[in-house]
């Protein structure tokens, strides 16, 4: 790697807009995010799972295959 090209990597702290703020690792002082593994319904367990089911059942009905 070229000596003077790269930027400083150092610590930064990362704040979420429900709150929550964490360490990492990035070349800018600060970061701000909108949502974080605290607050995405994925992790947190409150995650809707809306039911396309009968998509394929539809597909075949329309077209008259078995």
């Amino acid at each position: 790697m070229k000596e003077g090209i790269h930027p400083n990597y150092k610590k930064t702290t990362v704040t979420c807009a429900c709150g929550n703020t964490f360490e990492t690792g990035s070349v800018k002082d600060e970061l701000r995010v909108e949502i974080c593994s605290e607050c995405h319904p994925f992790f947190t367990g409150r995650q809707k799972f809306i039911d396309k089911g009968g998509r394929v059942d539809k597909f075949k009905k329309k077209y008259g295959i078995e």
